[in-house]
């Protein structure tokens, strides 16, 4: 009979979730794959919104340009809280990074970030990921021209398409 996973069990892939993603933003994509383990069934909602990704859509040359998407990164790793059953940990976390992202400079991004990771015998590989740019909080109406997909006119001529 398998057990609700120990506390070390959970700080590890706290742990992991943080150093896996520290490697992203420096565009490290081998140490990231060295750490988390995608499930054949892996859902990504991105925080650049759109469809949903799933984990048979990540071809090695997807994985590869994911890994040019983000250069020379800062990361840190904010716990929220942390659910879990005998086959399944929820970690609820604020991303904070300083990275290039698509070409562009520089900049602080902050997320929050929903990580349901599944029991796959002895290990646990992320099942869904889930991320947006909102830890800052936007106006009702802000939220409203987002929900009738519609983008705020000063960003269009700046969009860059981000991979999903």
């Amino acid at each position: 009979m398998l057990e609700h996973p120990t506390d070390s069990e959970l700080t590890d892939l706290i742990q992991r979730s943080a150093d896996a993603n520290a490697a992203l933003m420096r565009g490290d994509i081998k140490r990231y794959r060295d750490l988390i383990t995608l499930t054949d069934d892996f859902t990504l909602m991105s925080p650049f919104g759109g469809t949903p990704t799933y984990g048979t859509e990540y071809t090695p040359e997807r994985i590869e340009a994911m890994g040019q998407f983000f250069k020379n990164g800062t990361f840190q790793q904010d716990l929220v809280q942390a659910y879990r059953s005998t086959d399944m940990v929820v970690l609820a976390i604020i991303e904070r990074a300083h990275v290039e992202v698509g070409g562009l400079p520089a900049q602080d991004w902050a997320l929050r970030v929903t990580l349901v990771y599944r029991r796959h015998g002895a290990e646990w590989h992320l099942a869904h990921r889930h991320a947006d740019p909102l830890v800052h909080g936007v106006s009702l109406e802000q939220a409203a021209t987002l929900a009738r997909g519609e983008t705020p006119s000063h960003d269009r001529a700046t969009q860059t398409a981000a991979p999903s």
